[in-house]
């Protein structure tokens, strides 16, 4: 139902995801100090690797530079810095990390890991921005925000909220609250070209209601909550902030609920609300919020929330990471077409030496590369014709096939390790990550099987044939 959408929609969404494809690269230069030697991860901190390495070195030793190429697609973002260090030659390893920001500038960083985040151990060069403006509206912003909290801690204890002074109390404090948004303001729209200030908008102050009940106080924290949040700036959607702020509104939702039906109704409710706020904004935001309730409904096992997320769910309008990454996977299929070079990907002999598909060298005519998955009906009905077929002498001579499995769990895994077996005459190998692995997202792999014919000499596409028939065809 998905690939039937209407011409609109899908150029839309193209639209939406050029406009991440004007940023360039970016190289992190890393000069390590203070240790023998340090293997180094990046992992960002959004997005659907989340929390994963992104890029990983090896390692360097002391006084060395390494230099990471940060991809374009993952940026702007908040990163997290990985150092797995070793104090002496043979020491056990030890990690320490440093959160940072990177936007459109090349950075250089000299780190000592055992002080990572001691700025006058570990340091950006002279000039960098995205870092340097966070670690001043940082302090500057801790100030404004501990009076305005003293304030609201008087406001909350005090014993006689009928009292003058306690009113008096109440007006400053919606002052100063004024004060300090309008301070946030300032600093969104004075540093609005660098990606750090998309994190201001989540230290806005909502209004309290103190003379209330602590029911009229929760509902007038829910009501006000997205009070100065700009769903329309798509790069919300890459920062960290994002989804502790959204914790933070789903909490005060949790703090109502006295049962586990009642939470699930208050849950929904709360999803319900945050997306028709989102939805007004843009696309990757909107496909955020209902990315974040889709993982909590699932994880909670609430039925009504998932329902209530299936109109979402069908709007192409909506980006969710799934919806993304098909889309750019459709893009990215215009590309792969007869004439053009065959994407590059690694693989491993018999003997254990890993040489690059490009190199493989063979006496045959052609290249098959196949993507599979033992626990697909597709795949299994291709199987039972293709192997087969391939047993004739002719067809073999004439062909190397490379059947790379996408499977992941291990139930699908078990499957393939059996499934090969049966297959012997086939190269194989599993892809790590499966659909999202190297090899299927440069193959732009949507669905399994995958066929891709390839000139065994030249690494050329010659066809992407959809049966065993048109196979043999393309062969002729």
């Amino acid at each position: 139902m998905f690939m039937k959408k209407s011409i609109l929609s899908l150029i839309l969404i193209l639209l939406v995801i050029s406009e991440w494809s004007t940023a360039q690269n970016v190289n992190l230069k890393i000069h390590l100090s203070g240790v023998y030697s340090s293997k180094i991860s990046l992992l960002p901190l959004s997005g659907a690797g989340a929390l994963k390495p992104m890029i990983e070195h090896p390692g360097i030793k002391n006084g060395e530079t390494a230099t990471l190429i940060v991809p374009k697609d993952k940026l702007p973002g908040q990163f997290v810095l990985r150092f797995d260090y070793v104090e002496k030659e043979g020491a056990t390893p030890y990690p320490s990390e440093r959160y940072f920001f990177i936007g459109s500038q090349d950075l250089e960083m000299w780190v000592k890991p055992k002080a990572v985040n001691n700025p006058d151990s570990t340091y950006f060069q002279k000039g960098e921005k995205e870092n340097a403006l966070f670690a001043i509206f940082s302090t500057e912003n801790g100030k404004r925000k501990e009076q305005l909290g003293l304030l609201q801690n008087f406001l909350m204890s005090y014993d006689q909220p009928q009292s003058k002074f306690y009113a008096n109390g109440m007006e400053e404090y919606e002052n100063r609250r004024k004060e300090y948004n309008s301070w946030v303001s300032s600093q969104i729209n004075a540093h609005k070209d660098a990606f750090v200030s998309c994190t201001f908008p989540f230290q806005y102050v909502q209004p309290i209601v103190f003379k209330g009940s602590e029911k009229e106080r929760m509902n007038s924290l829910i009501d006000h909550y997205f009070d100065g949040m700009d769903f329309k700036n798509p790069l919300l959607a890459k920062t960290a902030d994002l989804k502790d702020w959204m914790n933070k509104y789903v909490n005060l939702y949790g703090a109502m609920s006295t049962s586990v039906a009642l939470r699930d109704s208050l849950f929904t409710l709360a999803g319900k609300r945050s997306i028709e706020k989102a939805k007004l904004g843009h696309p990757l935001v909107y496909g955020w919020m209902v990315d974040y309730f889709y993982a909590g409904f699932e994880s909670f096992n609430i039925t009504q929330g998932m329902k209530m997320l299936q109109p979402y769910l069908d709007d192409p309008y909506c980006l969710t990471n799934k919806r993304q990454a098909i889309e750019v996977r459709l893009k990215g299929m215009e590309t792969l077409v007869p004439g053009s070079l065959a994407p590059d990907f690694p693989w491993k002999l018999n003997s254990g030496k890993v040489i690059q598909f490009h190199d493989f060298k063979t006496e045959a005519k052609y290249k098959l590369v196949l993507f599979w998955s033992a626990d697909c009906q597709h795949c299994k009905e291709l199987m039972a014709k293709l192997y087969p077929w391939y047993q004739n002498p002719v067809y073999r001579d004439m062909m190397d096939v490379f059947a790379i499995s996408v499977d992941e769990t291990d139930t699908e895994i078990s499957a393939w390790n059996k499934a090969v077996a049966d297959y012997p005459v086939f190269k194989h190998k599993r892809a790590e990550k499966g659909i999202r692995s190297p090899e299927a997202t440069a193959y732009f792999v949507l669905a399994t099987p995958t066929l891709v014919l390839v000139d065994a000499k030249t690494n050329k596409i010659l066809a992407l044939p959809e049966t065993v028939e048109q196979l043999e065809k393309e062969m002729k």
